[in-house]
């Protein structure tokens, strides 16, 4: 089943196999930043347990242990390796990541005013920036991989472009269910990826 968290509700991860949390406008990263703050420890706890986690673009940065406004400063809720500052413009286009969860590079469009910054420990999920910017555009590394979280600027939508990146959050999240069930089903069988690989060259040939 699929339960729809919103502002002002309680977070229950107990029974959560995979997580996704979108993005937003800036000036409604203060009001989600303030709901998570008070959440921590579930998020924290959920994360290092190693649950399945694909935070896109706003979420994303919000976990990691900061974020830069300006002069003003949102804290993250510091489970990834991450900072990260707002830039003077925004990162607006298509883009094409290399990445060791793919033999093709991964595809998305990006739409971002900040500048995240990995620290050196942290592994990035884009390991070669092939066309756009990526987390910062200086580094050529695009997003991140935690234990069980991916975080990204992949918009596009990620999931249906880029299959590989959704058999990953399930094997995972199989694997750390543990049971007999749940091992059954793994190594996942092949799926007809028929119409998402055709998304994905759709979007390959949008590129420059």
């Amino acid at each position: 089943r699929v339960d729809e968290v919103r502002m002002g509700e309680t977070l229950d991860l107990t029974d959560a196999d995979i997580v996704m949390m979108g993005g937003g406008a800036d000036r409604d990263q203060l009001a989600v930043a303030h709901e998570l703050l008070a959440q921590k420890n579930k998020v924290a706890t959920y994360v290092e347990d190693g649950g399945s986690l694909l935070a896109i673009c706003g979420s994303y940065q919000l976990l990691g242990r900061s974020y830069y406004m300006g002069e003003n400063r949102i804290e993250g809720l510091g489970v990834i390796a991450a900072e990260t500052v707002r830039g003077s413009d925004r990162l607006i286009g298509n883009v094409a990541v290399k990445t060791d969860l793919a033999p093709e590079p991964f595809v998305g469009f990006e739409n971002h005013g900040g500048r995240t910054l990995l620290d050196a420990e942290a592994t990035p999920l884009g390991t070669s920036v092939v066309t756009g910017t990526g987390n910062n555009g200086d580094d050529g590394f695009e997003g991140l991989i935690y234990k069980g979280v991916i975080g990204t600027y992949l918009h596009g939508p990620a999931l249906p472009k880029n299959p590989e990146l959704a058999d990953w959050l399930i094997a995972h999240a199989l694997e750390r269910r543990g049971d007999a069930q749940a091992a059954a089903l793994l190594p996942l069988k092949p799926l007809d990826d028929t119409y998402e690989h055709a998304a994905h060259d759709a979007a390959m040939k949008l590129l420059p």
